[in-house]
């Protein structure tokens, strides 16, 4: 590469930095996006109802199991882009973006389509209530048919991540936000299209900020730039993101998957405990921006440096990722467990609903520390590409022990206190195997670009 196109480059420089500065804008961005569906549900609740509140937050674990796992291959992609760039591998990064980009557009396509056809067989096997049945059908089919624009944003975000620019995602989602939310007032509360509405302004944010991060890959000069005619699968390539991608996508998948199981046991003690467990989720969502943040920010360090072969950069960045994330989420637990009235008010003014959403708070948000760790060191392995040491520890700790933790805790003593400590019960153990296998195997001769 020629030095003009070496910006994003995080192979030199203050560590804390650079992980800092990258992680920023994704704070933020990711803060707008889940602007997304608390708009709807803060919409929903003050101007529709709880039981239309209920619906729209029925189908939170079941869009994030598809997103889940078609996002996973993104980083696939993400991480063979982060390894190329480090290693200045330029026909490396153009072959990884175009058949990445080629997988967007056949995922974005695919989930839509088994969403809008499947949704209310979806949802009756995850036990929704009857009286709020019709308009979550309505309202998840409505989302699914956005999902091609979610998933291209998204994918485009990756790459945009892996070459070191977490700026541009930032804007596009700020755009997408704004709109998003003004147009579930417009629907909403001036046109009187109900649950629809929420949807559809939804929907049309989403394609937005796919039209702009597709843009923002095609009009540049990087070397990453999107070239429509070159837009194809490169076998070779294709297959090396599978290889990395495939992992997160199952992991992604069957921990959603085991959400959904959650979701069923929430969504059997009612619609105020949906309501209430729901608005919750939305708040978690926040709560865990910056953990999430970091991660990616340690995935794209790490992929850079370890295709630059910077292996004792490599692990003094991951320490100082991992630091980072704790101590922040520290501080969130701290503002949520003071506050946790005055936050589930927002949502709705149901002393049930509120009810429900601080018992989950308590429950949760002191577990917040073991799933920073978990993340953090996840998202370094998965810069190294080790994509499948996170799988098997998030498959086993964070689907497999938190079921039979649910169902037999259930059944025991039929308690919902019992359905939110799956969370941090399993992100304990999900946090100490990873911490083992770190300190313990040589992580980072198995990674990098072959």
């Amino acid at each position: 590469m020629e030095n003009k196109k070496q910006k994003g480059l995080m192979t030199e420089g203050n560590i804390f930095k650079h992980i800092l500065l990258f992680s920023i804008p994704l704070i933020i961005g990711n803060l707008f996006q889940q602007l997304y569906n608390v708009a709807d549900s803060i919409v929903v609740g003050n101007f529709i109802g709880d039981n239309a509140l209920a619906a729209v937050n029925s189908s939170g674990a079941i869009v994030q199991l598809l997103i889940g796992f078609f996002m996973g291959f993104s980083m696939g992609g993400a991480v063979s882009i982060s390894n190329y760039f480090g290693a200045r591998n330029s026909e490396g990064v153009h072959k990884a973006v175009h058949t990445t980009f080629a997988l967007s557009i056949l995922f974005g396509l695919v989930a839509a389509i088994i969403g809008v056809t499947f949704t209310p067989t979806i949802l009756r096997l995850v036990k929704v209530d009857p009286e709020v049945m019709a308009d979550s059908v309505l309202y998840l089919k409505i989302y699914f048919m956005g999902m091609p624009g979610l998933i291209i944003y998204n994918m485009c975000s990756g790459m945009l991540r892996a070459v070191g620019n977490s700026r541009s995602p930032l804007y596009f989602l700020i755009t997408s936000s704004i709109i998003n939310v003004v147009l579930d007032v417009i629907f909403v509360a001036v046109f009187n299209w109900g649950i629809a509405g929420v949807a559809y302004a939804t929907l049309i944010a989403q394609f937005v900020s796919a039209i702009l991060s597709v843009r923002k890959m095609m009009c540049n000069d990087e070397v990453y730039k999107l070239e429509l005619k070159k837009i194809r699968f490169h076998m070779d390539e294709l297959k090396r993101i599978i290889n990395i991608g495939l992992p997160s996508a199952f992991q992604n998948a069957i921990v959603s998957l085991s959400n959904v199981v959650v979701q069923a046991n929430i969504n059997s003690f009612g619609k105020e405990a949906m309501a209430g467990a729901g608005s919750y989720t939305r708040v978690d969502g926040f709560a865990l921006m910056p953990v999430m943040s970091f991660s990616m920010a340690l995935t794209t360090f790490v992929g850079q440096n370890v295709g630059a072969k910077e292996y004792e950069r490599v692990k003094k960045g991951t320490k100082i990722g991992v630091l980072m994330s704790c101590v922040t989420i520290i501080i969130i637990s701290a503002i949520l467990l003071t506050f946790a009235p005055q936050v589930m008010m927002i949502f709705s003014r149901n002393p049930e609903v509120i009810a429900i959403g601080k018992t989950m708070m308590y429950s949760v948000v002191p577990g917040y520390i073991f799933v920073a760790m978990s993340h953090a060191l996840a998202g370094a392995l998965r810069g190294a590409g080790l994509t499948k040491i996170p799988m098997y520890v998030m498959v086993v700790c964070w689907c497999i022990c938190r079921i039979i933790w649910i169902t037999v805790t259930v059944k025991l003593f039929n308690n919902i206190v019992f359905v939110f400590l799956g969370w941090p019960v399993t992100w304990v153990l999900s946090s100490a195997i990873l911490i083992i296998y770190y300190k313990r195997s040589n992580w980072l001769e198995k990674g990098g670009v072959n």
